[in-house]
């Protein structure tokens, strides 16, 4: 059995050797055949030359190298694509998932489970930050069409047909914890503590975070297009009743001194909330712009993995051959 282990990597010079001595010598003591495949996200540090040593010593290294930072979306999918494992682990190169947690997954996966989750628990986080996760997994779950579990993320292990039901789904807009939980297939869950981040900081900033998390409530669903409709509706009954009271007052005491102040407070409101509804659905056609342009999710500069590529599924007006390799090997 191949077990294929796809580590995206973005600036890791600091901490890449330590990661692939740690993950060698933990899956030296399994009893399976591995490789390691490093996605090199268009690094701007030393990454890419330390993974091509590590490729030199180790023969079970493989590296794929992007011309540019495509996003560890993109990172993820080449992996996956590039993987020929009979079933692939996907983990961070910061060793904040432990590597001795594989042997677990390899457990519960040879009981028959097509994904294998390691679910981090919230210890050592700040309380703001899992109260907000709280928060954000409570909401996001009453909208979206799959179910997204708090503390579950990348850190998994996935049967090759779970792989390949992955690669089938071509869209551009990619929200890869969504599609994971959307492919289905028999699950197990396990928990684990988080580890601290050894080297460097994290790339996640609140921005980021806060882009994914829209990106999560979007993906998956059209309710916040919905909502602008019922919005629009409980807006229009509010106008209507407020415009009967005003002619009935009218009738009763006379006209009266106009009222200046509501009349700018109901202004300045409803064009906030057009605004915001103009927001929602540029957000989705900003999407259907990008999907309908049918670009590559990323482009390969560099790569020691040969004759590995598996194809997207044909379809009219896109690439059969996965995204473009423009590769120096």
């Amino acid at each position: 059995m191949l077990i294929s282990i796809v580590v995206p990597c973005f600036n890791e010079e600091e901490i890449i050797g330590r990661f692939h001595d740690q993950v060698t010598k933990e899956i030296s003591r399994l009893d399976a055949e591995f490789e390691l495949l490093y996605v090199d996200d268009g690094s701007k540090d030393r990454t890419f030359e330390l993974l091509q040593e590590i490729a030199g010593r180790d023969p079970r290294a493989r590296y794929v190298s992007f011309s540019r930072n495509f996003g560890k979306e993109a990172a993820m999918l080449a992996g996956l694509r590039h993987a020929a494992g009979d079933a692939v682990v996907i983990m961070d190169a910061d060793l904040q998932h432990p590597p001795e947690l594989i042997g677990r997954m390899m457990e519960l996966h040879a009981q028959g489970h097509d994904q294998v989750i390691a679910q981090r628990t919230r210890k050592g986080d700040r309380v703001t930050r899992t109260l907000t996760a709280r928060l954000y997994y409570r909401l996001i779950n009453r909208l979206v069409d799959v179910e997204l579990v708090d503390g579950v993320g990348d850190f998994r292990m996935l049967s090759r047909r779970t792989v390949d039901a992955v690669l089938e789904l071509t869209e551009y807009n990619r929200f890869s914890k969504g599609l994971f939980s959307w492919v289905g297939f028999r699950t197990a869950t396990f928990g684990y503590e988080n580890a601290v981040r050894e080297q460097g900081r994290s790339a996640w900033t609140f921005g980021k975070l806060l882009n994914y998390g829209l990106d999560g409530v979007i993906s998956f669903n059209n309710k916040p297009l919905r909502a602008a409709v019922y919005l629009g509706m409980l807006l229009l009954g509010i106008a209507t009743a407020y415009s009967a009271w005003i002619v009935g007052v009218a009738m009763v005491n006379g006209v009266d001194t106009p009222g200046y102040v509501t009349l700018l407070v109901v202004v300045t409101a409803l064009a906030g909330v057009q605004m915001v509804m103009l927001g929602v659905v540029g957000e989705y056609v900003g999407r259907i712009y990008y999907e309908v342009k049918r670009r590559p999710h990323f482009l390969v500069e560099a790569t020691n993995v040969t004759g590995r590529e598996r194809t997207v599924p044909s379809q009219p007006g896109r690439q059969t051959s996965g995204d473009r390799e423009f590769a120096r090997r």
